[in-house]
């Protein structure tokens, strides 16, 4: 396979999946509180998968026959898997924050509350 070779879709799917294993990889070594161990190796797995389906298309062929399915859907099931899991993962850096949030101001207010007393 040459670079030459690959279809848009392909260069924009392995740019894209780089870049977001880089994000992770700089959050988990910058020692964020959001990156665990285990994100980054979910991360690594979900968009180095991405990746390998994009390089290898036939790929997909090949485990849709193992596991049974007969029609190839495999682009509008990988773009749909991409979708959620770019959701999933905002959803739970939202869900985060608010907790740190939460945590902040209750923290705030015992404090306040102990000074009273």
């Amino acid at each position: 396979m040459r670079i030459g070779d690959l279809q848009f879709y392909q260069i924009a799917v392995l740019l894209i999946s780089l870049v977001m294993i880089y994000f992770g990889l700089e959050k988990y070594f910058q020692r964020q509180a959001t990156q665990t161990f285990f994100k980054l190796l979910v991360r690594i797995v979900v968009w180095g998968g991405m990746s390998l389906v994009a390089l290898f298309p036939r790929l997909t062929d090949q485990i849709a026959s193992f596991i049974g399915i007969a029609e190839n859907v495999n682009a509008v099931i990988m773009l749909g898997f991409l979708l959620v899991f770019l959701l999933i993962f905002k959803i739970l850096s939202v869900v985060e924050r608010l907790e740190q949030q939460i945590s902040t101001l209750i923290r705030q207010d015992a404090l306040d509350n102990f000074k009273k007393k």
